[in-house]
């Protein structure tokens, strides 16, 4: 099945003789970037959006990506913090960034003469509240993935057997997302909570997230891995850097960490889907 699936996005991309790719560096979009340089070569470019939401060591990992690939590689900077709509992070936030990050990647593919912008979102994702998915849906930017109905566990597959080493690589949204809907984000807030996911990252906790909530971090684990952290590390060394960072108060989210959790205090009517 998902080599079926990998074939359709190759026609794809055969037919679209040209393609500039809105390329993160996570998983989705890193395998629609391996795809479009192996069809169509020095015809594909990869353009990742640089801003303070985004964390040094993700650009750092995007650029390491598009080498590997071969794929020719570019940086814009987008000034998604400069629209008071984007920092004031009501529940359509998400729908400024993209769209701040198309209409800056729309004249650039014009200028260069590509036909296509495409984007990594895929068809798990039009099942959540994506506001983003709408800003770029009406900039006329193509999502492979999801048009081939590509789940994510399916990217997974089909980036493993690619040989791509980042197939297990675990999601990473923008920075932004950590934030409650209406808590103002600045730029120290968001290098805040960025600091402290790379410290425990760099402890050997990988699929994370710290959500920041005023001067609270609020840790979230996979469940199975809740007991085996509290053990493990010397939490009050762990509440001293915390502090250190900024915060006040640092807990540990016994639900664990999903996908959208933030989601869950948006009405029923918003949660809309976007096939």
């Amino acid at each position: 099945m998902v080599i079926e699936k990998l074939q359709q996005l190759q026609s794809l991309f055969a037919e679209m003789e040209q393609a500039l790719i809105a390329y993160s560096g996570g998983i989705d979009s890193t395998l629609v970037a391996k795809i479009a340089y192996d069809i169509l070569g020095d015809r594909a470019l990869a353009v990742t959006a640089v801003s303070p939401s985004l964390l040094p060591e993700d650009l750092e990992d995007a650029r390491i990506q598009a080498a590997m690939i071969g794929i020719s590689h570019e940086e814009i900077y987008t000034q998604e913090m400069a629209n008071p709509n984007y920092t004031a992070n009501p529940v359509n936030r998400c729908y400024f960034c993209k769209s701040e990050l198309h209409d800056q990647l729309k004249p650039l593919a014009r200028q260069r003469g590509y036909l296509y912008i495409v984007d990594g979102v895929n068809a798990d994702d039009l099942q959540d509240y994506r506001p983003g998915v709408q800003a770029a849906k009406e900039r006329g930017v193509r999502s492979p993935l999801a048009e081939v109905g590509v789940t994510k566990a399916e990217v997974r597959e089909i980036s493993k057997y690619l040989g791509l080493s980042c197939w297990d690589k675990p999601s990473q949204p923008c920075l932004s997302s950590r934030f409650p809907y209406g808590e103002e984000i600045t730029i120290a807030k968001l290098q805040r909570v960025g600091r402290a996911e790379v410290y425990l990252r760099r402890l050997g906790w990988q699929n994370l997230r710290v959500r920041s909530e005023g001067d609270t971090a609020r840790i979230e684990l996979p469940p199975a891995q809740i007991q085996e952290f509290i053990i493990q590390n010397d939490l009050p060394l762990l509440v001293k850097t915390f502090q250190e960072l900024g915060f006040v108060y640092v807990t540990l989210d016994l639900e664990g960490y999903r996908s959208g959790k933030l989601n869950q205090v948006l009405q029923p009517e918003l949660l809309v889907t976007y096939t």
